[in-house]
């Protein structure tokens, strides 16, 4: 299945796909997987970037004219400048079949509705999962533009089922909620879909959202130049299930490009089956993941044990041990009063150091509490230093906890 619609996809966008004819010449078709593999090159976000530079605005990945695309979207920029990403018709149409399916797997229902607590603007998302679900016909209430107070009051009133928003995101309405008097709880809740970064997959972190809003959280990730890619398995809720007839994927070692057995961690390539318009293949994700194989599956198909682990940019190495995003989010939501926290890494001496900065301790005990659990867990001690409530970024969308010190 895979193969054919891989050799589908060549077919349809070369030689118009000026990026792609440039990278695979006259292929247009493959023999087998492994040919795939052999013969087509990794496709880096570098290139993109590159490619935009030099082919204004939107480079030259569109496959079709461009008076035929009638979505923009853009990428968040968290790691370089934003770049446009466009669809058409039926790319879109694609997307929201995608994002179906996670409402799906998600238990979501006609009839029921669904709360967006964020401002829409470029990013995709939730523009997707918005259309998605009126789609399915799930009333779906927009909160933009409101305060964090102003969107649990509305939430209070009309009480939804279901609420897509980042994990951050979640946590951070559930503190507005206690200082308002009003306990999430108690709003009738059923089904958190959360995204945008990890947690949702993070056990700590799930059980916090869980116990904070009464209500079962789901985990998703995609990418604005990919689209939706993953959910909580509906049986095992440490597993992210990929949507295989969108998606052919692969996990490679970042250093030397090689798939990884079953079970150790590596990077996420991917390749888009049904975005003729905006295509990527053999996509470095840049996400980290640990693939495993469930009895439950097909054994061409694995799964993502423990969610999206971390970025390969973003895990750093402190005295020789691999620190990941997930691990320092883990322990952080393990320890009661702790509240929005920062990384910082300094790599100005000759090793790097790690320390983290969080807000909303309720004692001293609670920072001893983190520093003795970091300490267990990556055998070294991590400073930990609490300020005042309020001072660090509260985040909507993607939060950007690690900051790097170079200078």
């Amino acid at each position: 299945m895979a193969l054919a619609k891989i050799n589908s996809l060549l077919s349809a966008i070369l030689p118009a796909n000026g990026f792609y004819a440039e990278k695979l010449g006259d292929l247009r078709r493959v023999e087998s997987l492994a040919e795939f593999a052999a013969l087509v090159p990794f496709t880096t976000k570098d290139e993109l970037a590159a490619d935009h530079e030099a082919h204004p605005p939107y480079g030259r990945t569109l496959s079709y004219p461009l008076e035929t695309y009638t979505r923009f979207h853009q990428t968040s920029g968290t790691r370089g400048k934003p770049m446009a990403w466009l669809d058409d018709y039926a790319g879109w149409a694609w997307i929201l079949e995608s994002w179906q399916w996670v409402w799906t797997n998600a238990g979501a229902m006609p009839g029921q509705s669904a709360f967006f607590p964020f401002s829409f603007g470029p990013f995709i998302g939730f523009w997707a999962a918005f259309e998605a679900a009126a789609e399915m016909g799930i009333r779906s209430i927009p909160g933009g533009g409101l305060s964090s107070e102003d969107r649990l009051r509305l939430i209070a009133t009309h009480r939804p089922e279901l609420m897509a928003c980042t994990p951050t995101y979640a946590l951070h309405m559930a503190e507005v909620g206690k200082r308002m008097d009003l306990k999430v709880g108690d709003l009738g809740m059923q089904t958190l879909v959360v995204c945008g970064e990890p947690g949702g997959s993070i056990p700590q972190v799930r059980e916090r959202i869980e116990a904070e809003w009464g209500a079962r959280v789901v985990d998703h990730h995609g990418m604005t130049e990919v689209g939706p890619v993953t959910v909580s398995d509906p049986k095992n809720q440490d597993l992210l299930r990929i949507y295989y007839p969108s998606y052919y994927p692969e996990v490679i070692n970042p250093d030397s490009g090689e798939n990884v057995a079953m079970g150790e961690i590596g990077e996420l390539v991917l390749t888009t089956l049904g975005r003729y318009a905006s295509p990527l293949i053999r996509y470095r994700t840049g996400d980290l993941v640990k693939p495993v194989a469930t009895a439950r599956m097909d054994p061409a198909e694995f799964a993502l044990e423990g969610g999206i682990i971390g970025r390969a940019d973003d895990m750093v190495v402190v005295r020789g041990v691999n620190v990941y995003p997930s691990a320092i989010e883990a322990v952080v939501r393990s320890v009661d009063g702790v509240g929005e926290y920062q990384v910082e890494v300094d790599e100005r001496g000759a090793m790097p150091e790690i320390r983290l900065v969080i807000e909303n301790s309720t004692s001293e005990a609670a920072e001893r509490e983190l520093e003795t659990r970091l300490r267990a867990l990556f055998s070294m001690r991590i400073p930990v230093r609490a300020v005042a409530s309020g001072t660090l970024p509260v985040f909507e969308v993607k939060a950007q906890r690690w900051k790097v010190i170079r200078e």
